[in-house]
């Protein structure tokens, strides 16, 4: 859907972009999970840590300014590695 849009917006200067964050230490995130899963999860991350909001909200930031400007139509894995 995403190179859909970026096609469709072709001529508009508006680009479209995926962000495709892995787990990231949240309330959200945390609900239902046993401290186990959670360590199991950020032990997964080549990082060694569990995503936090501002390791997501930066890259937005840069798609969203005008040195992102040249992104289009990609899907962003913001998730520090980690694989399921």
């Amino acid at each position: 859907m995403t190179r859909i849009m970026a096609k469709e917006m072709k001529g508009t200067r508006i680009t479209a972009n995926c962000v495709a964050p892995g787990p990231v230490a949240t309330e959200l995130f945390f609900e239902g999970k046993t401290d186990e899963t959670i360590k199991r999860m950020a032990d997964a991350c080549p990082l060694g840590r569990l995503g936090e909001t501002k390791d997501i909200s930066q890259l937005v930031g840069f798609l969203v300014s005008d040195a992102g400007e040249w992104i289009n139509g990609q899907i962003m894995r913001a998730n520090g590695g980690f694989v399921v």
